[in-house]
């Protein structure tokens, strides 16, 4: 199973909508504040500008869409 993290920012929908997605599949991940100390460390290291953004091991999808999510998790997972 692939390391999911999860970058969001409180007031963002897409970001909601990413959470309740990953949350309805009843998979794991460690949810990231972008506006703490340590999620805009992260970011910034990977080049990310805005939210949500969703590290699936080591690809970086910026942005939310289920279908891209799944294609990049994986089906198997």
């Amino acid at each position: 199973m692939k390391r999911l993290v999860l970058y969001v920012s409180d007031k963002c929908p897409h970001c909601k909508e990413a959470q309740k997605y990953l949350d309805s599949k009843g998979l794991k991940y460690r949810l990231t504040n972008a506006k703490m100390q340590r999620g805009r460390k992260e970011l910034q290291a990977m080049g990310a500008r805005s939210v949500p953004v969703l590290k699936i091991g080591d690809q970086i999808m910026i942005g939310w869409n289920a279908k891209n999510f799944e294609r990049m998790y994986g089906s198997n997972n």
